[in-house]
């Protein structure tokens, strides 16, 4: 009957350690998930202030094991195990910064950035060809005239071609330098001054006018224009690549000034002009005013005339100064004379997961099989959302209810530590069940 009673005793035992081990690995591994959690939290409090930082959040779940002491093959949860999930797709506040280029998302997308790997002998940096995201618009010129974040990632666009003045289809690095020259702005007018013909009543005279105008991609250009006697007082001035397009100029013989142009009457000192079109681009060409001799006039008394001569509106000249963003992702090089000239475009990449892109270093991030394939959009087209200047988008930390998670972590922590502790308690009693 002792021997019976032993073996029930030992089988007991078995049993009861078997589940008790069973329990300390539970807790031991709700330890580790407690921990797990206490990592993510203090990450995300410690990053609270991280311009387009992206808190995460913990998860937990449970390890089930067929265990053979569980009668009828009944489940026994062994364990628990914590993960990390990233919220990339949470916007975080937009507020206002100090700092002129800086650039915050609201919405969809993130900027195209890449990492210096060295410099070269003149100190330049040497910027490497991995793909980076991040939503860190914190941006500001190094020396080199290279936007560069907070966190060292170099901002990629579509750079203006400086020859061609069109915008590149392929990313590279913004880049501008306080070397940049200014590009003269289109042509819409020319001026001319100076006088005509002279008092000859016969007809058959001839002059021509040349000046110079820049086209939209700031290329001089030399425009001609023909002047042509139709009787003492009247000139016809035409394109000389279309004779068509010209303008009939009649001048009063007594002071040499302008009386009408086409024919029509105007009113003495209303605008005396005609519209010439072609090459570079269409333009008014400005004769001066009606009754008066400060453009265009006629030269009387038998003096001699001096030609008439043209200038253009465009202005051809300006310093340099500094670079302003603009919503629609546009980079504008700014210059002393007060014009700006686009010297890049920003453009913002999506993807289908944004959750599950790689996190890196520095609020960045690269781009999975799970994340889907990069998409890169024009600001706020296709889903890609739009951009606030002189703003950052600040951290989606929650504090307050990270605190409070921090506070039910540290009690789950306890009480896992409180299993373990009971589990030993019993582990020795078990083993002295027939000692």
């Amino acid at each position: 009957m002792l021997g019976h009673t032993t073996r029930s005793l030992f089988h007991v035992r078995e049993y009861a350690m078997s589940s008790i081990i069973n329990a300390v690995h539970t807790a031991v591994s709700g330890l580790n998930s407690q921990s797990h959690a206490f990592s993510d939290l203090s990450n995300n409090i410690a990053n609270s202030q991280t311009n387009g930082y992206k808190a995460s959040t913990t998860s937990f779940e449970d390890y089930v094991t067929n265990n053979s002491l569980a009668s009828d093959g009944e489940s026994l949860s062994d364990s628990v195990v914590a993960t990390t999930r990233q919220h990339n797709d949470n916007q975080g506040m937009v507020t206002t910064s100090t700092n002129s280029t800086a650039l915050a998302i609201s919405g969809n997308g993130f900027f195209n950035v890449v990492q210096a790997t060295g410099q070269s002998n003149d100190s330049t940096p040497v910027l490497g060809t991995q793909q980076y995201y991040t939503r860190n618009g914190d941006f500001s010129q190094d020396k080199n005239g290279y936007l560069v974040n907070t966190s060292g990632y170099y901002l990629e666009g579509y750079n203006v071609n400086a020859s061609t003045g069109t915008l590149s289809t392929t990313l590279n690095p913004i880049q501008v330098p306080s070397t940049i020259k200014f590009q003269p702005t289109e042509s819409t007018k020319l001026t001319l001054t100076g006088q005509i013909g002279s008092t000859a009543t016969s007809s058959g005279g001839s002059a021509t006018t040349s000046a110079t105008a820049y086209d939209s991609k700031g290329n001089a250009q030399t425009v001609s224009l023909n002047w042509t006697q139709v009787d003492a007082t009247t000139w016809t001035v035409s394109n000389p690549n279309d004779a068509t397009n010209s303008a009939t100029v009649k001048f009063d013989s007594s002071t040499g000034a302008i009386a009408s142009v086409n024919g029509q009457t105007q009113a003495s000192g209303s605008t005396a002009s005609f519209e010439y079109d072609g090459a570079p681009q269409n333009m008014t060409v400005s004769l001066g005013t009606i009754g008066g001799t400060s453009g265009v006039s006629l030269a009387t008394d038998g003096s001699t005339p001096t030609g008439v001569t043209g200038v253009s509106d465009s202005v051809t000249t300006g310093t340099f100064s500094g670079i302003s963003m603009q919503t629609d992702g546009s980079v504008m090089a700014t210059f002393d004379n007060g014009y700006s000239q686009l010297v890049a475009k920003i453009p913002l990449t999506t993807f289908a997961d944004p959750n599950s892109l790689s996190p890196q270093n520095g609020q960045a991030y690269t781009a999975t099989s799970q994340s889907g394939t990069p998409q890169i959009n024009a600001v706020n087209t296709n889903g890609a959302g739009t951009l606030s200047t002189a703003s950052v988008e600040e951290s989606t930390t929650d504090l307050t209810g990270d605190l409070s998670k921090l506070i039910v972590a540290q009690q789950a922590y306890g009480a896992n530590t409180k299993v373990v502790s009971t589990a030993d308690q019993l582990l020795q009693t078990t083993l002295a069940m027939i000692q």
